[in-house]
């Protein structure tokens, strides 16, 4: 006999989704660093100094961040999209709403316990911690 070895998505993610959510977090990830990298007042992680000379490190970091900006949109743009075609087209408070089932009696109400429910009384003397040993 032979394994079944396919690959099965769960419902409601399909293949798509999860490459261009891979693509988004990685594209986060790289444009947090870039931007992490830049030279800025306070000090930044090359503010030190950097193999680069000041002039071409700015340029090419400020490029980079341009280009992992705008694939950061296009990938939210585009999984935004994505994922509104492979919507229902219902309501997320439509489809969590329940409804009761319809029974004939009223509902059932809980009995309350007869009597006094506060803790016995001692008098008017105040409690006396236990002794210190």
């Amino acid at each position: 006999m032979r394994l079944d070895r396919r690959v099965t998505t769960t419902e409601g993610l399909i293949p798509m989704e999860n490459v261009l959510l891979t693509v988004l977090l990685i594209l986060a990830l790289l444009l947090v660093g870039v931007v992490l990298l830049q030279r800025s007042e306070g000090g930044g992680l090359m503010s030190g100094g950097g193999s680069m000379s000041a002039r071409g490190a700015a340029n090419a970091l400020t490029k980079l961040t341009w280009i992992f900006g705008v694939g950061f949109m296009a990938t939210s743009l585009a999984l935004t999209i994505i994922a509104a075609q492979n919507a229902k087209g219902v309501s997320v408070l439509d489809a969590t709403t329940t409804t009761a089932p319809d029974s004939g009696d009223a509902p059932v109400t809980p009995t309350l316990p007869e009597g006094d429910l506060l803790p016995p009384t001692t008098g008017d003397a105040p409690v006396t911690p236990p002794p210190a040993d």
